[in-house]
Order: C-alpha cells, then structure tokens, then sequence
C-alpha cells in the first residue's frame, strides 16, 4: 500500500472490534473486515436484488451486487487519490447495501410503512444490523465482529433517537461530527455511481432515450466531447463512452474540491476530520450539474409509469407478505419463528429485508396464489 496521510485510518488508529480478535496475520484488519463481507450470505444475496429494475426485467440492468462492486471502485481510486485506506472504504462499498430490502427503495418504502408502530425501517441501519447480529457464521460471536469504522462507514444517516439506542457508534449524529474520510468518500461514490449508471440502464431498458438526456448540461457536454472525438460512433459505444466520461469528471472533481478543503482545513490526524466540516465534497458547479441530472432521473425515469407499475406491484408484495406473517408467525421460517418469539414484527422485517426481488415473488406466490396451494 502507498503511504498513508495522517488523517488516514490505520489499524494503529482504529477503534477495533466489539470482540477482541488475534490480529490476522497475512492481510490488515480492513482486509479481513472486506474478506468477510464478500464470504457472507448477504452479500451473495445482492446479485438478485435490484437497483430500479427488478431482477427479472432483464440480465443486464445493474443489482445491488454490480452496483456495490462498481462503488467499491470508484472509492478506491478516489481513496488512493487522497492518500487514505483503500481497504476500509472497499470494506464500507461492499457492505454499504447488505441491508436494502428486494424491489429496491419502492421495497423499503412499504416495509417502512408497516414498521411505522413497531421502530420503522431504515436500509442503512438494516445493514449495520446484518453485520452486526443477523450473520451467523462465527463460533465466537454473532455478526461479523467488523472493526468500529467499517461499522461507521455503514451508517451513512441516523435518528437521534436510534443514534442513542447505538452509543458510541450513534455519538457522532449526536455530536455533529464526522466520520472519517474514507466513510465520506464512500457516501460520494456511492452518488457518483447510482447517478451515472441509472442513466446506462435507463438508456438500456428504452424508457429514456438520448434525445431527452441532451437537455441535461452534463451529459450534453460529454456526448458532444465523445462525437467530437468519434464522429461515427453511435449505439452503445456512444454511451458507454460518455457514461465513462461523467464518472471520470466526478471523480476528479471531488478529488480536486477535497484536496482544496483538506488544505484549508489542515487536519493533523484522524480527530481533526471528525471535528472538521466536511471535508469530501464536489465543488459548487458541479454540485449544481448534479441536482439538475438527479431531478431529470426522477421525472423520467424513476417516475416512468412503467417503473410505478412495477414499484407498486413491489409494495403490495412486501405489505402482503408483513401482514400474513404478523397475523400467523407459524408461516415464518423455524429460524424466524424464533426470533419473532422475543420481536415478532421485527424478526419479520428481517425476513423480508433478507429475500431477494424473485424469492418474494416466490414467497408471495406461495402464500396467496389459490392454484399453487399444493405446492406451499
């Protein structure tokens, strides 16, 4: 690894593990916290849950699981930039959505909706949960006993009210501090990638075409970079050229822009970020071309009627599959009907947070498909 700024996170400077571990002896301790994650049984789910088409729309369209691998790359590239810990931010891209529900935010939506009386549902509290307790793969331990700023990175947002619940881990939203870079960087590129590759998949699936994006400045600007260099390129090569071409300008934007804050702000060391504004940031135009790409997404594509058909279809499955499970546990898996014994409505939501997009279908098909009742 190249050398560490003195802000980086470091296994010297690191919080460690709720249980104490011998230190591994081939790898860092973020390398381990990565390696675990990627041998767990939520991350293996991720390749059936899906980002804005569910999974059985097509074999191309991103998943969680593309879509967290893509993000992985994107920090790490940004990380190195930066001088600060490759490992610990492919560690948070890799687990940053091991909590989302299947059909993607239309499936969080709805399970938050029948959770309102019960604590609510939040994705990103959700995947702290998963490596936290839900993983059992440890003799020692349930969870994966990840390092505390793995643990962090993973909790992008939280309520006063579970930051409590949390202790230290919860102090910072609290305290109006900040996590440490590597957690910052991961939240961008998280952004950077969602924002870049509905666009790939939108084009893809046909339900927006080029002509709309042109009255997108940023995507306008690039395609015409791309003609310029290309005059006969068209299809996919042309897309794929520009998509490539955006997340290019993101990333070296927000590596300029944090480098512009890292040498105002000065920071000696790991405290300094905490206690510092935010230091991993776009500059303000581009933060700008952003908003307007952001909002073009959501009238054209996330709001496509062919995508609420879709998402509506989604949250009456997860509100069906709550509400039979809390009128009878007994259709609960025995490993669920367990944990509903001590939290009946929250053993469910771990449930269906857990399935992926086509075993819901599956699971709802079971339950209240009349003509499969003999195959319950």
């Amino acid at each position: 690894m190249h050398e560490l700024a003195p802000y980086a996170v470091t296994d010297q400077n690191s919080e460690g593990r709720v249980h104490p571990e011998p230190r591994p002896a081939a790898r860092s301790e973020f390398q381990r916290d990565r390696d675990r994650i990627i041998h767990s049984t939520a991350f293996r789910r991720l390749e059936y849950k899906t980002q804005v088409f569910v999974n059985h729309e097509g074999d191309l369209f991103r998943t969680r699981l593309t879509h967290s691998i893509e993000v992985a790359q994107i920090a790490r590239t940004i990380a190195r930039a930066l001088r600060v810990n490759e490992d610990l931010v492919e560690a948070i891209a890799l687990a940053h959505d091991l909590g989302h529900t299947p059909f993607g935010h239309a499936g969080q939506d709805a399970l938050n909706t029948c959770m309102k009386d019960y604590g609510g549902f939040e994705h990103n509290l959700q995947s702290l949960r998963t490596v936290d307790s839900l993983e059992q793969r440890y003799g020692g331990f349930d969870g994966l006993n990840l390092t505390f700023e793995t643990r962090e990175g993973i909790l992008k947002h939280c309520s006063p009210h579970h930051a409590r619940e949390l202790g230290h881990l919860g102090q910072r939203f609290l305290d109006r501090t900040r996590p440490s870079l590597e957690a910052q960087i991961c939240n961008l590129a998280d952004e950077v990638a969602y924002n870049n590759h509905d666009i790939d998949d939108g084009l893809r699936s046909g339900l927006i075409d080029l002509d709309q994006l042109h009255a997108v400045g940023f995507f306008s600007r690039h395609v015409a970079t791309v003609r310029g260099e290309y005059p006969a390129i068209s299809g996919r090569r042309l897309i794929h050229e520009t998509v490539r071409r955006m997340i290019n300008s993101l990333a070296l934007d927000l590596i300029e822009e944090t480098r512009r804050r890292l040498s105002t702000a000065n920071p000696g060391g790991l405290a300094d970020v905490r206690s510092a504004p935010p230091l991993v940031a776009f500059s303000p135009t581009m933060n700008e071309e952003g908003r307007e790409l952001k909002a073009f997404l959501h009238a054209n594509l996330y709001q496509h009627y062919q995508v609420l058909r879709m998402t509506n279809k989604a949250r009456r499955i997860v509100t069906d599959l709550f509400g039979a499970f809390l009128d009878d546990p007994r259709l609960l898996p025995p490993q669920y009907q367990r944990m509903a014994e001590a939290d009946r409505p929250r053993a469910i939501a771990d449930y269906i947070a857990g399935m992926t997009d086509r075993y819901a279908i599956r699971e709802h098909r079971r339950l209240f498909a009349v003509g499969e009742i003999w195959l319950a």
